[in-house]
């Protein structure tokens, strides 16, 4: 019987520790979103079958392809709706995860989320995207023991299992801009290069980092208090691995938050998100005149965070 599955994009506001010398690394602070979205139908077949006019076609393959060979099955997967890749918005992750959970579900497999993440060699840095897809929300993962993961390396080149979640809120009930102008983030090897030309972060901005989620991010995701939010974020570009990551685009980047109260860039870019409880059009409009002016065509969402994970319709 045919399987659909609707799933989660997601923030990547920061990760938190990249410095490792109280035990731990990485660690991440994330928010899911209604827009844009990865949906599938999926059924079964002999073989890895990949239909429909998706942006990532090959991802959608490659992980059927783990997949199939893991449990010696087949699928038949049409792709309905997907979105743009190595843009900060973590559709690798989501990929791998729809075609994992379709496959458990069309073959009672029983797998876990997690489970499934490990397969697909998913999880290794941030576990946002992991935790998005089972529960949505504003999360925080705690990161990997140095016992696990010895080394600072992004998720594409980690073998460490997904971070775990220890926190996980309802998100308030604001507007979330997300502009995505024509260019690509880091991926690959440059994604490797940065974090090794920068890591270990210095302790004392993690530390700030630290005291920023806890004892302001945090309270102000629980009391719905915008304005403090909108500090904490603007101080975190400003932070740690965040702070190279945005150094990356020059000015084009930095630049632009101050177009807002709220302003940010996802993971290593270049997405920019922007949150607000008023005037969400004029500030997307402002900000897609922002990179125009720079030469930079964008595509424009206008959501809401999704504080539900993936939908599944048998």
């Amino acid at each position: 019987m045919p399987v659909r599955l609707r799933t989660p994009s997601r923030i990547h506001i920061t990760l938190i520790d990249l410095n490792g010398s109280i035990g731990r690394v990485d660690g991440g602070v994330g928010l899911a979103l209604n827009e844009p979205y990865t949906e599938i139908t999926a059924k079964e077949d002999e073989d890895v079958m990949i239909k429909g006019s998706a942006i990532n076609l090959d991802r959608f393959r490659i992980s059927a392809s783990k997949m199939a060979e893991f449990c010696d099955k087949g699928i038949e997967i049409e792709v309905i709706s997907d979105y743009e890749a190595h843009v900060g918005l973590g559709s690798g992750t989501q990929i791998s995860l729809a075609v994992g959970k379709a496959f458990s579900e069309l073959y009672d497999l029983n797998l876990t989320t997690r489970q499934i993440a490990e397969i697909m060699g998913r999880g290794g840095t941030s576990g946002i995207g992991v935790s998005v897809f089972d529960y949505g929300g504003f999360i925080v993962d705690g990161g990997h023991s140095r016992k696990e993961k010895k080394d600072f390396l992004p998720s594409s080149a980690s073998k460490a299992k997904p971070a775990p979640l220890i926190a996980r809120h309802e998100f308030p009930d604001w507007d979330v801009i997300i502009t995505v102008p024509n260019l690509k983030g880091f991926s690959g090897r440059r994604e490797v290069n940065l974090f090794q030309r920068y890591c270990p972060i210095p302790l004392d901005e993690v530390r700030e980092l630290s005291h920023i989620i806890l004892m302001k991010m945090l309270p102000a995701v629980v009391e719905a208090d915008l304005d403090e939010f909108g500090k904490a974020i603007r101080r975190v570009q400003e932070l740690g691995f965040k702070r190279v990551e945005v150094e990356q685009y020059g000015d084009l980047i930095r630049n632009c938050f101050s177009l807002a109260d709220c302003v940010g860039m996802s993971s290593t870019g270049p997405a920019v998100y922007a949150i607000t409880d008023t005037n969400a059009r004029n500030i997307a409009r402002d900000i897609e005149n922002y990179f125009a002016d720079n030469g930079f065509k964008c595509s424009i969402y206008i959501t809401k965070a999704r504080n539900r994970g993936v939908e599944i319709e048998v």
